[in-house]
């Protein structure tokens, strides 16, 4: 890998910065994460995660720094520029069209990065689309519940619906934004089957306030407090860390 042009790097952040008036909420930010790595971003709330990944995303441009992805340079790309290059993003609040069905919200996913996606044209069940569609329900175990309205679904499967639709269009790195946030135990052991069982060349980070799902879906861990990386390294070595456990865990153990 070559640090200086990014080569072999799905992303690739250089200094990045983000203030709001005189908050800076973002400070000096360097991070590398490689083609299909599962990378965790943890840390307290208002230690910059969810700006960090608004930066990512294009919802913000940073204040100064660079933001280079699978070795272009998107700092100035809006969000669907990004988007068309492979990146895709889960958000806190869950944005899904609750009067549809589970498989027509990700038949729309797909739709939505397809080419054809202004065609007024109903689709057929042998629709390319559709049976794409069809797999993703599958990946994220939905399968039984494929036609039942949005409306209808547990607070877990609607977070499970939502990685579905981020895998829409062959997607080369995406971020989930807090996906086990009031999910119940055999919720979130749902959510890590599926996160582990991603297709291999997938790449993604997760943020994530539960630190038992965040050390199990992840190989590296960034640890963030004041708008700065703090530690990183591997789940172990930041589990066991003892300025790790005395910030965020009270001097507690997890296992």
């Amino acid at each position: 890998m070559n640090a200086e042009t990014g080569t072999g790097l799905a992303l690739e952040l250089r200094g990045v910065s983000k203030r709001f008036g005189a908050l800076a909420a973002l400070s000096d930010i360097h991070l590398q994460v490689r083609p299909g790595e599962r990378r965790a971003v943890l840390g307290s709330n208002g230690a910059g995660k969810t700006t960090l990944f608004n930066c990512i995303t294009g919802d913000f441009p940073p204040s100064s720094g660079a933001i280079r992805f699978f070795g272009e340079d998107v700092t100035t790309f809006p969000a669907q520029e990004r988007i068309r290059r492979g990146l895709r993003r889960t958000y806190q609040i869950s944005l899904l069209f609750t009067g549809l069905s589970v498989l027509d919200n990700v038949y729309l996913a797909c739709r939505g990065v397809s080419r054809g996606r202004f065609s007024f044209r109903r689709p057929r069940a042998s629709d390319a689309l559709m049976q794409t569609a069809e797999e993703l329900v599958t990946t994220v175990h939905l399968q039984e519940v494929r036609n039942t309205l949005v409306s209808d679904l547990s607070y877990g499967q609607q977070r499970q619906l939502e990685i579905a639709m981020a895998l829409s269009g062959a997607p080369r790195f995406i971020l989930f934004d807090e996906p086990a946030a009031g999910l119940s135990p055999t919720e979130r052991r749902e959510l890590i089957a599926i996160l582990t069982g991603l297709p291999g060349h997938v790449g993604y980070i997760i943020i994530e306030h539960d630190m038992d799902v965040a050390l199990r879906v992840s190989e590296r861990v960034t640890m963030m407090h004041n708008g700065r990386i703090f530690k990183e390294g591997k789940p172990a070595e930041i589990e066991d860390d003892p300025e790790v456990q005395a910030l965020y865990l009270g001097g507690a153990t997890h296992g």
